[in-house]
């Protein structure tokens, strides 16, 4: 039998091809671009088939040459609708494609949990929203980008203005700029059922841009604080109509509680997926392959994190330009934490978006025992390496 994967996140599709194959099935993957995933790739991987993934009806075609395919992932934002519809097409398990076109609206979303008592606002319109301070940002955007901080008139109508001239995924909407220190729920549901995997803090640049910088996981919050977020999250993600398989849901922990930046109907992108897995000592990529089969994931049982505890940094360049490489890649292996390196980029990459995930030439992952020391770890071995940087 045959898994297909519409696109992936960058990283984790080792382990993704290790769940399929223990459940007796091949993984193939569908890209318009295998070179994102030349990493993994280069230790082994899934059959890779070369098609254009942004038309649902060519993909459609190669997933009927395959053989015997029982279920199709599809694991990231951009491709979260594509892929409800795909499966629905070939009648295949997954989501329905109107829940995912919601939980990819940001503004959807938003409303449906101003509805149920969950945010202190639903969406503004971010043309007369005098809320300040106050974000506007891409209904449909992912990895920071087109996301603007404005704590006056002035800067939302200049970020008006810079929104008008930036090609968007979806609408310009707005929302009250909730301030604390931002996390992740990591979890799985299926019919109902969530766990909360863990949560994942989050280190970030200073304002406006607030580009991600590094991460640990498993945040060890106190135990009645973590019971309190495992029936706040449950009831955020059925408000918000996510039905199966795993998601990964920022929010800010304000002065007044919890409030969600927003919804990921997916596994955490960067290296969430791999901390799971040393955190949980499973490999959790084998619930993906039981949901996509439409089976309940083993992971829903079991107790709290007992494995490692993991830290990582993002490497970013501090000028625009042509990566050449790296100084400093050789001292990890004499460094605390088992700290491995993960590049995203390559040496002849035009490195242009520093504000936002774009810019990323690689991230640095360490171990310890709590989620402090494994990032403490991540960030002593991340400052000594160098992204080189030569002009266009």
């Amino acid at each position: 039998m045959t898994v297909v994967l519409l696109e992936a996140l960058t990283f984790g599709l080792g382990r993704l091809t290790a769940a399929a194959s223990d459940a007796g099935h091949d993984l193939v993957l569908l890209t318009g671009d295998r070179s994102i995933y030349a990493h993994e790739l280069a230790r082994g991987g899934p059959r890779v088939v070369d098609v254009d993934t942004t038309d649902v009806t060519a993909c459609e075609e190669v997933v009927r040459d395959l053989p015997d395919v029982a279920g199709l992932i599809s694991s990231t934002d951009t491709w979260a609708v594509p892929g409800a519809e795909l499966a629905q097409r070939l009648g295949l398990p997954g989501p329905s494609p109107e829940a995912v076109r919601v939980l990819r609206d940001k503004a959807a979303v938003r409303a449906r949990l101003h509805a149920c008592g969950l945010s202190r606002s639903g969406p503004l319109d971010p043309a007369t929203a005098d809320v300040f301070p106050l974000v506007l940002k891409d209904s449909a955007g992912t990895s920071s980008r087109a996301v603007w901080l404005a704590r006056t008139p002035a800067e939302r109508d200049a970020a008006l203005a810079e929104a008008a001239a930036t090609a968007l995924k979806g609408t310009l909407v707005a929302e009250p700029y909730f301030e604390g220190p931002l996390y992740s729920a990591e979890t799985i549901t299926w019919r109902g059922e969530t766990r909360l995997l863990g949560v994942l803090s989050r280190v970030l640049s200073p304002e406006p841009a607030r580009r991600e910088e590094a991460s640990a996981f498993p945040v060890a919050f106190p135990d009645d604080d973590l019971t309190a977020l495992d029936r706040w999250i449950t009831r955020v993600l059925a408000a918000a109509g996510h039905e199966q398989g795993f998601a990964h849901t920022e929010f800010v922990l304000t002065a007044r509680g919890p409030e969600v930046v927003e919804v990921n109907a997916r596994i955490g992108g960067a290296l969430v997926g791999e901390a799971l897995c040393r955190a949980l000592r499973t490999n959790v990529y084998d619930a993906m392959v039981q949901v996509s089969l439409g089976t309940r994931p083993g992971l829903l049982d079991g107790g709290t994190a007992c494995g490692v505890a993991t830290g990582f940094v993002a490497l970013y360049p501090r000028a625009a330009g042509v990566l050449e490489g790296w100084t400093g890649l050789a001292r990890l292996a004499d460094l605390p934490g088992n700290p491995e390196w993960y590049p995203t980029a390559r040496p002849g990459d035009v490195l242009e978006h520093l504000t936002d995930q774009r810019s990323c030439t690689g991230i640095v992952l360490a171990e310890g025992p709590t989620a402090e020391l494994a990032l403490h770890r991540a960030q002593a071995a991340a400052g000594g390496i160098t992204p080189v940087v030569g002009a266009r």
